[in-house]
């Protein structure tokens, strides 16, 4: 018996793929806000006038929350795209065009200001003292392998939890020990296409080394590298939720002095592009393990790294 065909639910099934995973989550919560804002002002949310967007974004942007922290410019931001998001997804016209709430989030970023927060690079010699941190345990070899590979590979915090194990090629040619990860889906590729990391076998941190000794003593043969664990250590054989990295890679980052404020998942990619600049790796090369598809953006972290080298002033200060 064929089965029924709907035209409708197709069609909205490819609209819906469009938007990250993540992305999607944080569009439910910004317009879950918006929502809420709209029920205690009594307005009307779907459609919503650029009036009423305007001082939403203007009260929730200068308006301290429950914790007594006003929330960051680019948080609001993305409330007002959550809300374009609706409106479009809804074929509504979008009140988040209209000049006037163009010029409210450029008032906004005049008053709040738009520098971003930039974390903290965790070096070669952080990550070398945090894997030394990390317990003779099944969690702590999984840790281990977590803060040793992001950093070896560049990873964001959603590719870690996404590795598979098809998605790990070692390869020992009896001289060097060397692997290739296959990234299936990033930030830079929301096509699916695939990309492409080398991952050398390494003198000090030895990144496989550690991948190697997770994956024997955890007996995974297949699907997620990186799975969620009871407190007993049993693997549950989900895989790991993006906000778990972030979580690892603090603790380990305090353990060894560091603040855990100034750390995120983050700070192993961009440690691994901080590291790579120091040591003299060309740009291309970097890009290469990064995927970066802006030099401009890699440059940042090697002026960050290269501020003080031959600085203009060490002549005379």
């Amino acid at each position: 018996m064929l089965q029924s065909f709907n035209i409708n639910d197709t069609y909205t099934n490819i609209l819906s793929s469009v938007l990250a995973d993540n992305t999607r989550i944080v569009y439910d919560k910004g317009w879950c806000h918006w929502e809420r804002y709209c029920n205690q002002n009594n307005i009307t949310a779907l459609p919503a006038s650029h009036k009423d967007v305007a001082r939403f974004l203007v009260e929730t942007a200068t308006r301290p929350a429950a914790n007594g922290k006003l929330p960051a410019l680019g948080t609001v931001i993305l409330w007002r795209s959550a809300i374009n998001r609706k409106h479009v997804d809804q074929n509504v016209a979008s009140p988040t065009n209209h000049p006037e709430v163009a010029d409210v989030c450029k008032g906004l970023a005049r008053i709040r200001g738009t520098r971003p927060r930039q974390v903290k690079a965790l070096r070669e010699h952080h990550i070398k003292a945090m894997l030394e941190n990390c317990p003779d345990t099944l969690i702590g070899k999984r840790d281990a392998a977590i803060i040793v590979l992001g950093f070896a590979a560049a990873l964001r915090r959603s590719e870690i939890c996404g590795l598979t194990i098809d998605d790990i090629e070692i390869v020992d040619d009896e001289k060097h020990l060397r692997m290739f990860l296959h990234i299936r889906k990033s930030k830079t590729d929301q096509a699916g296409l695939g990309q492409k990391i080398a991952v050398p076998e390494g003198k000090k941190l030895k990144p496989i080394k550690y991948l190697q000794d997770w994956l024997g003593a955890a007996g995974i043969l297949s699907g997620p590298a990186f799975q969620t664990m009871s407190r007993g250590g049993k693997l549950r054989g989900s895989p790991m939720h993006h906000t778990d990295v972030p979580r690892i890679v603090k603790h380990y980052a305090a353990s060894i002095g560091l603040d855990a404020s100034e750390i995120a998942g983050h700070s192993l990619r961009a440690g691994f592009v901080t590291s790579a600049a120091v040591h003299g790796a060309r740009i291309d090369k970097i890009m290469e393990i990064t995927r970066h598809r802006n030099p401009a953006t890699v440059m940042k972290y090697i002026r960050d790294a290269d501020s003080f080298t031959d600085h203009a002033g060490d002549g005379f200060l």
